[in-house]
């Protein structure tokens, strides 16, 4: 049976859209048979898509210190329609900080441990200026979780 990773990014700019397409790249890693991964806006994305998934990766910038606010507007939709029925799902989230990101890495670790869901991962926070190397960052976190669904290990 395939199993559906939903990558969910919300991509203001060149960069965090090539963050996203990294993340995408990793988990469709050509080693990787029993995965479907399907990139989407938070804007796009409610609580059938979460129902139908295997595992998340969520993708985010940090703004005001805070999570974006597209990243809420999908938590504020999905929560409770999908409270009961998703519980230990794997997710991962990474996470884009022109600061430090503590404030938006509290904010989902609070949301994401009330969802009840498993962050397989440590959280990654891509801090400061621009740098090619989140590329590989993004890469290797959608690929770590598309392979830990495919050999069954979450």
């Amino acid at each position: 049976m395939t199993k559906r990773l939903l990558i969910i990014a919300h991509t203001p700019s060149p960069n965090t859209t090539a963050m996203a397409e990294a993340v995408l790249a990793g988990a469709r890693h050509e080693d990787i048979g029993g995965v479907t991964a399907d990139l989407r806006s938070p804007f796009d994305v409610g609580p059938d898509e979460v129902m139908a998934a295997d595992g998340i990766i969520l993708l985010t910038t940090e703004n005001l210190g805070y999570m974006a606010g597209a990243m809420k507007d999908f938590f504020d939709r999905t929560y409770y329609p999908v409270l009961e029925e998703k519980q230990g799902l794997p997710c991962a989230l990474i996470i884009r900080a022109g600061h430090d990101g503590t404030g938006t890495r509290r904010a989902l670790d609070t949301i994401l441990t009330g969802l009840r869901w498993k962050q397989v991962q440590e959280p990654v926070t891509c801090r400061g200026d621009w740098d090619e190397t989140f590329l590989h960052i993004c890469r290797d976190t959608g690929m770590a979780l598309a392979a830990g669904l495919d050999a069954g290990v979450f």
